[in-house]
């Protein structure tokens, strides 16, 4: 797994992209025609401190580098709703495996 970090990268799929979402996250998704996923992650300070923003960021990078079973080529940005803050790990899960159905991209 791959980090989107450039701008125009974040702008391509924001753009061009498809969009779903659930009640904490929003998922962006747009294919890059490469052998490979890339991920970014858009937390707003509304969210919380620092150390909030980055233990989230954190868990969302873990969730997605253990699932194996997703569609490779993608560029994904997940960005997170201020009810976020209030899962744990395993309901933080859920909601992403629920966006990546909802997308098409888990097999």
């Amino acid at each position: 797994m791959d980090s989107l970090k450039k701008n125009r990268d974040f702008k391509r799929v924001y753009s061009r992209g498809r969009s779903c979402a659930n009640h904490n996250l929003v998922l962006y998704y747009f294919p890059n025609n490469l052998d490979k996923n890339r991920v970014g992650f858009s937390i707003s300070k509304k969210i919380g401190k620092a150390v909030v923003r980055n233990k989230l960021r954190r868990r969302l990078r873990e969730i997605i580098r253990l699932k194996n079973n997703l569609k490779e080529g993608y560029d994904l940005i997940f960005i997170a709703r201020k009810p976020v803050v209030k899962l744990d790990y395993h309901d933080l899960e859920k909601n992403v495996i629920n966006l990546l159905k909802k997308a098409g991209i888990w097999q």
